[in-house]
């Protein structure tokens, strides 16, 4: 099978791992430097270097290729992912699944692909003064990046982990839904997470970002954005450690990157670390303030038959029925998804040891897993989490899991459970240390209702890492304004998902691909000083 990214590199692609630097450099220029190239970094390099700008990117993972996804967890994690998918907030009562690689968590995700909810962009408007942003103002912005990912309906029928939950809604008369998928030529095997063996998976590391080189763009790897040089109201350089070949620890060489102008997409918890380090204006003390996880909890069943769920699309049914039952900032709702099984991961989040772990991991093949995805940010009382720089200038998150979270977590767990025995599971348990499991529904309602629901004893994961630097209408209350321009830099930008004045309630990536197509559209237009140039 082709490898395009080999045979980009071979045809002349300007990468620089910087693991291999035996001196400082300070000679690297460009028009524009992106930090980060994940679905933010990635649709910005393309935009702007297809507009004829001059763009070096810069990425603290490696380059990979489908010819290093082997579809194995152990070579996958400590490469693809940030703290070898082991990354906790503060506590370490929630793991949090990120990527650190090119074309980040786009290289890694299972590739659900929503459009923002209207009722967000209305909130948005309400609280944030985000006029400019809504259902129809970005729906065309939307559709471009839908046509040029391949963000289609699943047609394949889905397999029997997300069979689990239509048949199980169906039965309850609850609304479910088919997710389309940012593929093409899929194999359906099942093993998105670990990057994508076929090339079918449309990420940055396969789209945007070998656009962006083939057009003479620079990527640089291995190399860690430590801080931004300022005088002023601008930017003048970008000083970054180079990484040793591990992608850990410094080698104690070090980059200088100038340019006219700068674009901040490390991601939700990258992006504020970044600012905070570099010491950016931030008045209002609004840096890394009000970010969300969509905090998730999970249900477990066995199934009388095989599901085998690491085999198939890893997530093609939802269900938003549990959005929808308040105001949007009322109790939080939640988004009910299917998650893929491998052996590591079940392993390393199921609950219970010894003995009773074993006893599960026996019946490997026949668990189904459902995720409720709380929809944190709206209510009063559910204010996110808060990034802050460790002893080591690394970004620390605080999340803490209040009643209102828990609230709901009780409420999802209860639904995931009734869907599933609904569904003919034979046991269900959440992922819980102090739940015994249950062989009933009625079983299942009256000790779900009494578990005690509190860290470290309820399992909460997340992969969706938003805010940070959130936009809005004035300085006052935000980071940046509605195109990503920071407030008090005049040449720095923000493009990914730390943006976000709240979560979604929907998988982000492609909320995330559209406000950037045109934010960095209306960005190359200014640099350029004529209108936004089309998408390629």
């Amino acid at each position: 099978m082709n490898d395009p990214i080999r045979s980009g590199l071979a045809g002349g692609w300007r990468h620089l791992d910087a693991s291999l630097l035996t001196r400082n450099l300070t000679t690297l220029e460009a028009d524009v430097v992106i930090v980060g190239t994940g679905a933010g970094g990635g649709v910005t390099a393309e935009l702007l270097s297809a507009a004829g700008l001059r763009v070096v990117l810069v990425e603290e993972g490696p380059l990979r290729s489908s010819a290093d996804f082997k579809m194995r967890e152990a070579d996958a994690y400590p490469e693809l992912y940030q703290e070898s998918a082991a990354r906790k907030t503060s506590d370490k009562a929630i793991n949090i699944l990120q990527g650190r690689c090119v074309g980040g968590s786009t290289t890694v995700n299972w590739t659900s692909s929503f459009r923002t909810p209207p009722e967000v962009f209305d909130y948005w408007q309400r609280r944030f003064g985000l006029r400019q942003l809504s259902s129809t103002a970005m729906s065309s912005w939307f559709a471009v990046m839908e046509s040029k990912l391949s963000v289609r309906a699943w047609e394949t029928p889905p397999n029997p982990n997300n069979r689990v939950l239509a048949a199980g809604s169906e039965q309850l008369g609850i609304a479910t839904g088919s997710i389309r998928r940012n593929v093409k030529g899929c194999w359906n095997l099942g093993y998105c997470g670990m990057g994508c063996p076929t090339n079918a998976k449309q990420s940055m590391l396969l789209t945007t970002i070998p656009a962006a080189l083939a057009r003479g763009a620079t990527l640089c790897t291995r190399l860690r954005a430590e801080r931004l040089r300022f005088v002023g109201n601008r930017i003048s350089a970008l000083e970054c450690l180079a990484l040793q070949a591990d992608g850990i620890r410094p080698s104690g060489r070090r980059v200088q990157l100038r340019a006219r102008h700068f674009v901040v997409a490390a991601g939700a918890i990258g992006s504020p670390a970044l600012l905070l380090r570099s010491g950016v204006p931030d008045p209002q003390r609004l840096l890394g303030s009000r970010t969300f996880l969509h905090p998730v909890v999970i249900s477990a069943a066995l199934m009388p038959d095989r599901v085998d769920a690491y085999a198939g699309a890893p997530q093609s049914i939802y269900s938003d029925h549990f959005l929808h039952q308040a105001p949007i900032d009322g109790p939080l709702g939640f988004k009910l998804e299917a998650a893929p099984l491998h052996p590591v991961l079940y392993a390393t989040t199921l609950h219970g040891f010894g003995e009773a772990h074993v006893r599960l991991m026996r019946e490997f093949t026949h668990a189904n897993v459902l995720l409720a995805l709380l929809r944190d940010g709206f209510h009063p009382e559910s204010r996110g989490g808060q990034v802050r720089l460790g002893s080591d200038g690394l970004p620390v998150l605080d999340y803490p899991l209040g009643e209102t979270i828990w609230e709901a977590a009780r409420r999802a767990l209860l639904a995931m459970a009734e869907i599933q025995f609904a569904a003919g599971a034979r046991w269900v348990s959440p992922v819980h240390e102090a739940a015994p499991g249950y062989t009933s529904w009625p079983e299942a309602r009256k000790g779900i209702a009494e578990l005690p629901l509190k860290p470290f004893v309820c399992r909460v994961v997340s992969a969706h890492v938003m805010g940070g630097c959130a936009m809005a209408d004035g300085a006052q209350r935000g980071v940046v304004d509605h195109r990503g321009r920071h407030f008090w830099l005049e040449n720095l930008s923000v493009h990914d998902g730390s943006v976000f004045p709240t979560s979604l309630g929907v998988n982000p990536q492609l909320s995330i691909y559209g406000l950037t197509a045109r934010n960095a559209s209306l960005l190359a237009a200014d640099l350029l000083g004529r209108p936004p140039p089309l998408i390629p």
